[in-house]
């Protein structure tokens, strides 16, 4: 069984299995995050193009997850920039990613990972980022689905399934617009998990 036999057939078993009413309370997913914001990003990577995505940015969209680290996504063309500008601000390299990218350890001891991705969707993901706190760029809704659907694990498809539950009908639209025409081949899988978080938080 391939990765995309087995997402359906996760999704499948949650379909079988949803009830009503099982998921937070939206007052709760409303509640402005208090935790870790990632405003340092902002001083290591002057002159490159990013967007912050991970816990940061789904937070945006779902109750918040606890997060102590900040990711940001960067075009591949741009990850020697950024590491350039990252090793210039003394901030030291600890690793690779398996995804692309590496892994970094900032001056006040947080960790920065910066994916570096060549999907078609990056640069639109880029340029098309929302202001999230602080004025900072943040990963849009359409895009971080994308990005989730290529990672494709467990957590990724429940961040997703939470985010669209609670998005609204417009937010859908996009969200469908940008999976046809990037990842076709994942509009089914899309569906069922916007049923699946819509289900979630229907009064029981």
């Amino acid at each position: 069984m391939d990765k995309e036999e087995k997402r359906r057939a996760l999704i499948s078993m949650a379909l079988r299995r949803a009830r009503p009413g099982t998921g937070s309370s939206e007052s709760l997913l409303r509640e402005a995050g208090r935790g870790y914001d990632g405003a340092e990003v902002d001083r290591y990577l002057q002159g490159v193009d990013y967007v912050i995505v991970g816990g940061l940015a789904t937070r945006l969209y779902m109750q918040e997850r606890a997060t102590l680290d900040t990711d940001v996504l960067v075009n591949s063309n741009d990850l020697s920039a950024a590491e350039s500008a990252l090793a210039e601000a003394n901030c030291i390299k600890e690793g690779v990613l398996s995804i692309g990218g590496s892994t970094w350890r900032t001056g006040s001891g947080k960790l920065l990972d910066v994916i570096a991705m060549d999907e078609p969707w990056v640069d639109d993901a880029i340029e098309h980022s929302i202001q999230g706190p602080g004025g900072r760029p943040f990963i849009a809704l359409p895009y971080l689905v994308a990005m989730k659907l290529s990672a494709g694990r467990v957590q990724d498809l429940a961040d997703i399934t939470r985010m669209l539950g609670r998005a609204g009908d417009g937010q859908i639209e996009e969200v469908l617009r940008i999976v046809r025409k990037h990842r076709p081949q994942d509009i089914e899988d899309v569906l069922s998990m916007i049923e699946l978080g819509r289900l979630e938080y229907l009064s029981s």
